[in-house]
């Protein structure tokens, strides 16, 4: 694990979730009826599918900022990441079944849907209900979470979704919030130290995240002997098995140096 927890602004986080969401609505409105069967690299799942997916997250959120405080101990972010594999049955029937319904409709029909789950959302992240950093709210699987952090694990959803719903779409760059992408490389930065534990590499994400990782002698002062630097959509690319590390690293997206800079074993942290 990172030395000290890393600790978000629950103000800070909101916006980013918001501005994230708003790009995601632009590109939305953008689409026509032939996009929504394009496919996308989710397996089965096509624009409509991913959309719908992203609209039924907001929705759910709106739900877990509504619901009462829960009591008992707030599960860390790190167990998120660990967990979230664990959830990808329910995800996909739910969306699947969400399609058919409220998404079944035209790309217009399908903006506006998602414009009403947007528009609910941000009358309580726009609010005075997620400022309290102390609030808990209740996970998905159950577990109670610091808002703020449950809020961090939305951003993760936004930002990769995003990037999904570009490479469907054959967009050349997709205008990601800025602080959105550095919540997220942090996230899944920490992740991964906290899921390979040790200092033998130092993993650089370039303006946004360092950490160190994986068993091995520890680095204490000069060159570190085991460097990855990459940017931070390669980072949460391969962090999300979206992207392959030789892959990266033969396209010069990764630099790797070091005999144990090779970090395939550890991927991805995020299932």
């Amino acid at each position: 694990m990172p030395a000290k927890s890393r600790t978000y602004q629950p103000q800070k986080v909101s916006a980013a979730l918001v501005a994230q969401s708003e790009a995601v609505r632009d590109v939305v409105h953008r689409l026509t009826d032939s996009d929504l069967d394009r496919t996308t690299r989710l397996g089965a799942w096509k624009v409509r599918e991913l959309v719908t997916h992203v609209s039924l997250a907001l929705s759910q959120l709106l739900g877990v900022l509504n619901s009462p405080e829960p009591d008992g101990p707030a599960l860390p972010l790190a167990d998120y990441a660990a967990m979230a594999a664990t959830m990808a049955e329910f995800v996909d029937s739910a969306t699947t079944e969400h399609a058919e319904t409220g998404f079944a409709g035209s790309a217009k029909e399908v903006a506006a849907e998602f414009d009403r789950s947007l528009d609910a959302v941000r009358t309580v992240l726009d609010g005075p209900a997620v400022a309290d950093p102390e609030r808990k709210v209740t996970f998905l699987t159950g577990h109670p979470m610091l808002l703020t952090e449950y809020l961090v694990s939305r951003l993760v959803e936004a930002v990769v979704h995003a990037d999904d719903l570009a490479d469907a779409l054959g967009l050349d760059a997709f205008p990601h919030d800025p602080q959105a992408l550095a919540a997220v490389s942090r996230m899944l930065a920490d992740a991964l130290a906290g899921q390979v534990p040790g200092g033998a590499v130092e993993l650089r994400v370039p303006p946004y995240a360092v950490v160190q990782a994986v068993p091995g002698p520890k680095h204490t002062r000069g060159t570190p002997p085991n460097v990855v630097e990459t940017d931070p959509l390669t980072w949460i690319r391969l962090a999300t098995g979206r992207l392959d590390w030789a892959a990266a690293v033969e396209s010069a997206k990764v630099s790797a140096s070091g005999e144990r800079s090779d970090l395939r074993a550890y991927l991805p942290v995020l299932g």
